[in-house]
C-alpha cells in the first residue's frame, strides 16, 4: 500500500517517509545519540509489512515509528515480521517490545546467539569483554571510568529477549513476492547479516556498509577473534555482488554500494599503515597508538573525547594491531597481562 503523503526529506534523519524503491520505504528513527537516527525499511507485501530493523526501545522512537507507518496507510498491527540485522539495541529492542503487544516475527541471525543469551543473563556486566581488551592495551584507567559510567546508566538491567527465528547464513527469504538473500557479514558484530535484493538491485546494509562513517568494530558481548580480519573479509563479499542502491541503517540513500565498500576498504588500508608508522617511532600499546591517531572525519584529538568515544577507538586501535601481526608487519608480545607491540628488525623496502 503506498501513499502520496510519502515524501523526499531535507536531511537523512529528518522525521518523515522516504520512498526509496518501488515497495520500499525508509523511515528515520530518532536515536538519543550523535547517530541522530538509525533507518527503518517498511517493506510492503499483501497482507502488511515486513520492516528490515526495528530501532531502539524508546518512547519517541516508538511515536516516530508509528507516525512513518500511519503516513503510508499502516499501523504496527500490519507489522509481519522484524528481520534485524544484528543485535545491537538501536536495532533490535524495539523490535521485542513491539512483539510482546501484537505477536510479531523477529528474526536475527543464528550467529548473534552467544551475544543474546550474554545480554539475558541478569549478571552480564555492560562492555565486560571491551574493558578487558581496554585492561590488554594498557588503558585501566579508561577501563574503571566506563565500567563506572556504565553501572551509573543502568545498562546492566537491560535484559534481552531472544527472537522467534534464527536466521541462516545465506537464507533465501520471501517478502510477499520479493526475495531477499540473508548474508552473513561478521566485523561490525560476528551475527550481522545484510539482506540482498537481486531483482530490484537493492542491499539493506544496516551497519555493514554505511555512507559516512565506518562502523566500530566488535562492540558487542561476545567478540570474533580478530573483528577488523573478518570485516574487511566481509566487505571483500559484498564487492563481489553486483552493484546496487545502497540502503544503510544511518545516512541516507546512496547510489553504489561497490563505491562506498571501495572507499573503506581504502580507509583501513591507509589506516593500517598509519598505524604501523606509529609502532615503528616506538608507540607500544593500543592506548599509545591511539592517543596519536586523529578520530572522525575531522580528525578529533583522541584526549578531547568522552570516555566512551575513547574506548571505542583503542578497541578499533588494537583490531588494526591484531591484524598488523597476522600480516607479520609487526610484533607483539605480553607484558605484565598488557601487549606491547615493535617493529619487525629487518623491514624489506
Amino acid at each position: 500500500m503506498s501513499s502520496d503523503s510519502t515524501v523526499s526529506v531535507a536531511r537523512w534523519s529528518d522525521p518523515a517517509s522516504e520512498l526509496v524503491a518501488p515497495g520500499v520505504h525508509r523511515m528515520p528513527l530518532p536515536l538519543p545519540d550523535e547517530l541522530a537516527a538509525v533507518n527503518v525499511y517498511a517493506l510492503e507485501r499483501a497482507d502488511g509489512l515486513t520492516l528490515v530493523d526495528a530501532g531502539q526501545a524508546l518512547r519517541r522512537c516508538r511515536s516516530q515509528l508509528e507516525e512513518s507507518l500511519a503516513a503510508i496507510g499502516y499501523g504496527l498491527r500490519d507489522v509481519r515480521e522484524f528481520l534485524v540485522t544484528h543485535a545491537h539495541r538501536d536495532h533490535y529492542t524495539l523490535a521485542t517490545q513491539v512483539r510482546e503487544e501484537f505477536g510479531t516475527t523477529v528474526s536475527l541471525g543464528i550467529r548473534e546467539a552467544a551475544s543474546v543469551t550474554a545480554l539475558s543473563d541478569p549478571g552480564w556486566k555492560a562492555f565486560r569483554s571491551q574493558l578487558a581488551e581496554l585492561r590488554r592495551n594498557g588503558a585501566d584507567e579508561l577501563a574503571d571510568r566506563v565500567a563506572q559510567e556504565a553501572s551509573g546508566q543502568g545498562m546492566e538491567l537491560e535484559l534481552w529477549a531472544a527472537p522467534d527465528r534464527w536466521i541462516l547464513d545465506d537464507e533465501e527469504i520471501s517478502v510477499g513476492t520479493r526475495r531477499l538473500r540473508a548474508i552473513h557479514t561478521p566485523g561490525h558484530t560476528q551475527g550481522h547479516v545484510v539482506f540482498h535484493d537481486a531483482d530490484q538491485a537493492l542491499l539493506f546494509a544496516g551497519d555493514h556498509v554505511l555512507p559516512h562513517i565506518t562502523p566500530s568494530i566488535g562492540l558487542e558481548p561476545i567478540p570474533g577473534r580478530s573483528p577488523l580480519a573478518d570485516f574487511l573479509a566481509s566487505l571483500r563479499r559484498v564487492r563481489m555482488l553486483p552493484d546496487t542502491l545502497l540502503l544503510p541503517a544511518h545516512g541516507p540513500v546512496s547510489p553504489s554500494s561497490h563505491a562506498r565498500v571501495d572507499e573503506l576498504l581504502l580507509f583501513h588500508d591507509d589506516r593500517l599503515g598509519a598505524i604501523v608508522q606509529r609502532v615503528d617511532e616506538g608507540r607500544s600499546t593500543g592506548l599509545d597508538v591511539a592517543r596519536s591517531l586523529g578520530w572522525t572525519r575531522r580528525e578529533i584529538s583522541y584526549d578531547t573525547m568522552p570516555a566512551f568515544h575513547q574506548m571505542l577507538a583503542i578497541v578499533e586501535t588494537a583490531a588494526h594491531l591484531r591484524v598488523l601481526v597476522e600480516q607479520s608487519r609487526i610484533v607483539e608480545a605480553t607484558v605484565d597481562g598488557v601487549h606491547r607491540y615493535s617493529a619487525l628488525e629487518v623491514r624489506h623496502g
